[in-house]
C-alpha cells in the first residue's frame, strides 16, 4: 500500500513516526512531505525519516490561505505520480486532494469543533474519516473515536523509554529537582486573540521557582532577553525524557501539558483555551494529572504549584494517576496501523461496534 504522511507542525512528527515505522517495516511504502518548519524538519532528520520538502510557511491567516494552492498542488502531484492509496494526517490538505484523486484521506484531529472552527470548515468536509480520541467534542458524522490522545501514540510506555542521562547533560541526576517552563507561539490559524503567561507573570513564576530548583525554558519562538539564561539548548528528540524526569511542567502550550501529563509529570497550564480542550479537561478532572487556569488567575495557579510542591511524594502520586489513565486506553499506534491497513473495513467495524479497539490494548 503507498501511503501519505504531511507534516505541518513538529509535533506531527511525534504523532505519525511509530505508525510509519511499523507500516515501512510491514512492507507498505510511506511518502512523508514538510513545510518549511525547521524544527520538524530537524525531527524527521533525526529519526532518519525521508521526506519531500514543500517549501515555504507563514504565520498570517492570508499567507497561509495563498501558501495552502502551492501545497495542494506539490502533494498533488506527489499523489498522481506515486498512485498515493491513503493519506493520514492532521493536515488539511490530504483532505483537499483526496477530493480531487482516488486517494483516502484519514484526518487525525484532537481539537474540539469549538476550538478549530477553520478546520471544522475547510478539513472536515473534505475528509473521509476524521480520527479523534473518545472525549473530543465533535459533530461530523464522518467521526471515528478511539480512547486515547494523540500523545499515547509516541508515549505509551511501549512505544517510549525515558533516557536518563538526558539529566547528566544539563549537570543534574535523577531524583533533583527542577521545572520544564514551555512557552507557546501562538500562530496557528486557532490562537487568533489567545492568550498565555504575561512577561510579568513569567517573570514572576520564575522567581519563585528558582527558589526551589533549576529552571529550563524551551519555546517555539525567540525568547525574550531577560529569560535567555534559562533558555534549554537540548536536542529535540530528548525532551520527552527531561520532562519524564522533571518536578513539573508550567507554561502555556496544550502539546506539551497533555504531554506531561501521559508521562506522569505534574503539568500546569495558563492560556485562554482553559475549559474548551475536551482531552486537557479529561486529563485534569477525570485522572488529576494537570491543572489548568485562565491568564487572569495566576495567583490561583501560583497556590496550586506552592500546594503540588509541598507534597513529599508528589511524582509518586503522578505515576499512579498515570497508571490509571493508561489502564483506561488502547495502544494508539497499534490502532492507527490496523485502521490504515484495513480500511474501508476499519471505518466500518468501528462504527458498528466501537468496543472492537478493546483488543488494542
Amino acid at each position: 500500500m503507498n501511503i501519505l504522511m504531511d507534516i505541518a507542525h513538529p509535533a506531527h512528527v511525534h504523532l505519525l513516526r511509530s505508525t510509519y515505522y511499523e507500516l515501512t517495516k510491514r512492507g507498505h511504502k510511506v511518502f512523508v512531505t514538510v513545510k518549511d518548519i525547521p524544527a520538524a524538519i530537524k525531527l524527521l532528520d533525526i529519526y532518519q525519516i525521508p521526506y519531500t520538502y514543500l517549501g515555504g510557511k507563514k504565520d498570517s491567516l492570508i499567507g497561509k490561505a495563498l501558501l495552502q494552492l502551492k501545497y495542494d498542488f506539490k502533494i498533488w502531484r506527489l499523489v498522481i505520480s506515486n498512485k498515493i492509496e491513503i493519506g493520514f494526517s492532521s493536515s488539511l490538505t490530504i483532505t483537499h486532494i483526496s477530493r480531487i484523486t482516488g486517494m483516502k484521506s484519514i484526518f487525525l484531529d484532537d481539537d474540539d469543533d469549538v476550538v478549530e472552527p477553520l478546520v471544522v470548515k475547510y478539513a472536515h468536509p473534505y475528509a473521509d474519516v476524521v480520527l479523534s480520541p473518545e472525549c473530543a467534542q465533535r459533530a461530523t458524522s464522518k467521526r471515528v473515536a478511539y480512547r486515547g490522545y494523540h500523545e499515547l501514540a509516541y508515549l505509551q510506555p511501549s512505544r517510549f523509554t525515558p533516557d536518563s542521562s538526558v539529566l547528566k547533560e544539563i549537570g543534574l541526576k535523577e531524583g533533583d529537582t527542577y521545572f520544564v517552563l514551555r512557552f507557546n507561539a501562538f500562530k496557528a490559524h486557532h490562537d487568533v486573540g489567545v492568550m498565555g503567561l504575561s512577561i510579568e507573570n513569567k517573570r514572576k513564576l520564575i522567581e519563585y521557582l528558582e527558589q526551589k530548583g533549576k529552571v529550563f525554558i524551551t519555546t517555539e519562538r525567540s525568547i525574550d532577553d531577560e529569560f535567555k539564561k534559562y533558555q534549554l539548548l537540548l536536542s529535540p528528540e530528548k525532551v520527552h525524557s527531561l520532562i519524564y524526569y522533571a518536578t513539573m511542567l508550567i507554561g502555556d502550550s496544550q502539546t506539551m501539558t497533555s504531554e506531561a501529563a501521559v508521562l506522569g509529570t505534574p503539568a500546569i497550564r495558563s492560556n485562554s483555551f482553559v475549559g474548551q480542550i475536551s482531552y486537557l479537561e479529561e486529563e485534569e478532572h477525570k485522572y488529576g494529572l494537570t491543572y489548568g487556569f485562565l491568564p487572569g488567575k495566576f495567583d490561583a495557579m501560583q497556590l496550586k504549584i506552592e500546594e503540588l510542591l509541598s507534597l513529599t511524594n508528589l511524582k509518586e502520586i503522578w505515576q499512579e494517576r498515570r497508571m490509571k489513565m493508561l489502564k483506561d486506553k488502547i495502544d494508539v499506534t497499534a490502532f492507527y496501523v490496523w485502521f490504515i491497513e484495513k480500511y474501508p473495513d476499519s471505518k466500518q467495524i468501528m462504527k458498528e461496534n466501537p468496543n472492537f479497539q478493546d483488543c488494542f490494548r
